[in-house]
């Protein structure tokens, strides 16, 4: 393998990992106990947004990138270099992140509701399976 695909497959691993952050909790309502997964990436992924620390997979991928004898990403990351300014304008920032929260927000809050209602529906005694 070259470091080219190492970088390109990090960067596929980030823009996954980003996309399961804002819409994994759609997920749980099929399987709930992805919420495990979900909730400590959704905290890592607003904490790195919110302190500004290094992602892992930046640093793996800018590695990766100088070992093929290519630029790095810039020091404001991924999300910056790849997203900001190509999918959406640099100008709507807060808004992305605030739909972001949106879908993070309402997809355990529909998991929620879709768990209560379940357990109303079964009769008294019953476990679900």
């Amino acid at each position: 393998m070259t470091y080219r695909v190492l970088a390109d497959a990090t960067a596929l691993t980030h823009l996954l990992f980003v996309l399961y952050v804002t819409f994994g909790g759609f997920l749980t309502w099929h399987w709930p106990r992805t919420i495990l997964a979900h909730v400590p990436a959704v905290v890592w992924g607003g904490a790195s947004v919110i302190v500004g620390f290094d992602c892992p997979l930046t640093t793996v991928e800018n590695w990766a990138r100088r070992q093929a004898g290519v630029a790095g990403l810039p020091p404001s990351g991924f999300i910056d270099h790849y997203l900001t300014g190509v999918i959406y304008p640099e100008s709507a920032i807060g808004l992305v992140r605030a739909l972001v929260l949106l879908c993070v927000v309402g997809s355990w809050i529909g998991l929620w509701l879709r768990h209560r209602r379940g357990r109303r529906n079964l009769a008294p005694g019953l476990t679900r399976q």
